[in-house]
């Protein structure tokens, strides 16, 4: 495999009886697509994802921005654990009731708003979610300014009950408190994860909390494009790992 050679360093990796994966979806996982509804899962992919599992002993979960139904859609009961929406809803394990954070409601002014916004500006996609809203303005670049300015006047007013979090071509209006990093010391409480070492990976603004907490709880967060410089190069890398590759991992 020609991209073995760019793989990090692992000697922080703990060995597969220590270690809990907690990985990214949307540019970790997957290459970013033009629209949420178009990324497309890599052949092979859920087969290394089981694989890894199994030599996690379940340890494996899914942290995404998107609605835990969308994860499993195009993963389905791959992974073990999922949360989603940055943390606001988290299943702890397959079949167990989706466990979702107390929440301020949306004002409907914003909705109305954004779809006002979206009708000036052809080419800006507007993202409701059940806590906040998210302003896509990759198919209008130079929208990007415009729509944080309005960002940015309606959260002023909520005294920090919510706040705007920047993302890869899109401003996200979205409670305070409540973020990956959030997600990755409540999954790290419960059975398979506890008493492992987190390993978190993404490639966006919105997973530096995941990171922050994974080497708080004692384990490693990487990134891309630093550690691996695309999604592809990542996946290859779970797939030496699944396969038994890496010192640390018995290769």
């Amino acid at each position: 495999m020609s991209k073995i050679s760019s793989f990090p360093s692992l000697d922080r990796l703990p060995p597969p009886a220590k270690a809990a994966f907690l990985l990214d979806f949307d540019g970790t996982l997957v290459d970013i697509a033009p629209t949420p509804e178009s990324v497309v899962v890599a052949p092979g992919l859920l087969d290394t994802l089981r694989r890894l599992r199994t030599r996690c002993d379940n340890a494996l979960a899914v942290i995404s921005g998107r609605p835990i139904e969308q994860i499993d859609h195009f993963l389905g009961d791959v992974p073990y654990a999922v949360a989603g929406e940055h943390g606001i809803a988290i299943r702890h394990a397959p079949g167990q009731p989706i466990e979702r954070s107390p929440l301020p409601q949306v004002p409907a002014a914003w909705y109305e708003q954004a779809d006002r916004l979206a009708q000036d500006h052809p080419g800006v996609r507007i993202e409701r979610k059940k806590a906040g809203l998210v302003l896509h303005y990759r198919g209008a670049p130079d929208a990007g300014a415009a729509l944080e300015r309005v960002a940015d006047e309606w959260v002023g007013p909520t005294d920090g009950v919510f706040h705007v979090q920047a993302a890869k071509m899109a401003w996200e209006i979205r409670p305070a408190g409540v973020d990956k990093g959030h997600a990755v010391a409540a999954l790290m409480q419960a059975a398979p994860f506890a008493g492992r070492a987190p390993v978190f990976v993404g490639d966006d603004v919105t997973d530096e909390d995941g990171i922050r907490m994974a080497v708080q709880l004692g384990g490693v967060g990487l990134r891309i494009p630093v550690d691996f410089p695309d999604p592809e190069t990542f996946r290859a890398w779970l797939a030496h790992l699944a396969q038994g590759g890496n010192d640390a991992w018995g290769g």
